[in-house]
């Protein structure tokens, strides 16, 4: 083969590789080295050249001294095609393809390593519990099961649409890992639908996404005139269903970004209408009033909507009632007792010491009443447990209901007369054994009733003490 007709396969091979000629030179001289190396008696420092214009290829070498240093003259040691061999010849081809295949790996590489957070669409090749992998042409992409949305199970030979996470450089080529799960895509996806965002006039300032269930935009414009949520939504949802179908029907809130934090927060939470928004920037939180009746819709179903507005404002989202504000306002003005529970070292129970150093109150005079606010105690020593006026008074009672069941309760003598004939039990007793069953009986109640009848004693009688 002559040289003319070398470079011109080597032009062709370029072009089909999409390699540079001079790329594909080098690769060429490398495997000549490497064959001349492989011939008896041939010089252990040598290098080979090709000259880009007529193709003639060259091998140099010179001598080694003791120190391994190359001395001497140049000496032109170009083996010509009987002198190489088979296993030269066999050689110069394995290192010129390996070349080929190196410079191949480090385009693609050198393609894709530049374009990480960008989306690619790729041909769903196969597909198991691990992973998916995806054809993009030159290459192969990663899909792993972590960045695969839940319980989406593409089907092959389909186009997916994935955004590109790490570029990886191993010794088998490049290693492209994807995503669709990652925030990113929305973003990328919605770039590609919405031109105003492709062009700066609509910027997407933050995302919030739980993939396969819910997302939540925040847009900005750039121009007064263009209405951000309206260019992303499009002419009658045209744009946002273009990406809700490519997420196979993930919902899209789409809400305007504010400076204002109130303002954002309560957008955030869109559907439900907010009421108020208080922001408390020692703890990070944002309490959120609502309306009774937005209070479900708030909260969002097992809690999404308010998770999503939380990592959309990047603020812990505290929802609450109108009810439950007026609840706790109320609960924090009651007046409480101040204090805490000890254990007493002598007995071992608990009691209740006031915080202003007030007599401390048992379990069980703290079950019976409320413990003294103010930590005083009573004359006697003991803790005030109630009221002192109530408890009086039904002291006062007791002991007048004790005294009047105490008189009607004495025993009466035998022998005393006991009705207005003057007889005693005992007559009572002899006479009632001569009566049938009822009569004895009526006569033995007659004569030991005290008051004489069937008459109750008076509440108010018994209170002041006096018995029937």
């Amino acid at each position: 083969m002559s040289n003319d007709d070398m470079m011109e396969a080597l032009r062709a091979l370029a072009t089909e590789k999409g390699i540079s000629p001079e790329t594909l030179m080098g690769a060429l001289a490398d495997a000549l080295e490497s064959a001349y190396k492989r011939l008896p008696d041939a010089y252990e420092y040598a290098w080979a050249t090709i000259d880009p214009v007529s193709g003639e290829m060259r091998v140099t070498a010179q001598e080694l001294d003791e120190d391994g240093e190359p001395f001497g003259p140049e000496l032109d040691v170009t083996p010509d095609q009987n002198t190489l061999g088979r296993i030269a010849a066999q050689t110069f081809k394995q290192v010129m393809m390996q070349r080929l295949r190196e410079v191949d790996r480090e385009m693609k590489y050198e393609e894709y390593a530049g374009r990480e957070g960008d989306i690619v669409t790729g041909i769903i090749q196969q597909t198991d519990a691990r992973y998916t992998l995806l054809d993009l042409g030159r290459v192969e992409a990663l899909l792993p099961q972590a960045e695969q949305v839940p319980y989406e199970r593409p089907e092959p030979n389909s186009r997916l649409k994935a955004y590109i996470v790490e570029v990886r450089k191993t010794a088998k080529g490049p290693q492209i890992v994807v995503s669709r799960t990652h925030p990113g895509l929305i973003k990328r996806l919605f770039e590609l639908e919405v031109p105003e965002i492709a062009d700066g006039i609509v910027e997407l300032r933050a995302c919030a996404r739980e993939p396969g269930h819910r997302t939540k935009i925040a847009v900005w414009s750039n121009d007064q005139n263009v209405d951000p949520v309206g260019a992303c939504v499009g002419a009658r949802g045209a744009r946002v269903r273009m990406v809700v179908n490519e997420l196979r029907g993930e919902k899209i809130d789409i809400v305007p970004f504010s400076e204002d934090l109130p303002d954002f927060v309560a957008k955030a939470l869109q559907p439900a209408k907010v009421k108020e928004v208080r922001m408390h920037e020692d703890t990070g939180t944002a309490e959120v009033i609502v309306p009774d009746y937005q209070l479900s819709l708030a909260i969002g179903k097992e809690g999404q909507n308010a998770r999503l507005a939380a990592r959309l404002t990047g603020w812990r989202v505290d929802i609450k009632s109108e009810t439950q504000l007026a609840e706790e306002e109320a609960y924090q003005t009651d007046e409480w007792a101040q204090g805490e529970w000890v254990v007493d070292q002598a007995t071992g129970e608990q009691v209740w010491v006031p915080a202003d150093g007030g007599e401390a109150v048992s379990a069980e005079a703290w079950a019976a009443g409320d413990p003294p606010a103010d930590g005083d105690a009573p004359a006697d020593g003991e803790p005030v447990v109630g009221d002192a006026a109530d408890s009086g008074a039904a002291d006062a009672a007791d002991e007048a209901e004790d005294e009047a069941l105490d008189g009607q309760g004495e025993a009466t003598p035998l022998d005393e007369p006991v009705d207005a004939d003057g007889n005693g039990i005992d007559d009572i007793l002899d006479e009632s054994r001569e009566l049938d069953g009822d009569a004895a009986a009526d006569a033995v109640e007659a004569a030991t009733d005290p008051v004489g009848g069937d008459v109750e004693p008076e509440p108010a009688e018994v209170a002041d003490g006096e018995a029937g």
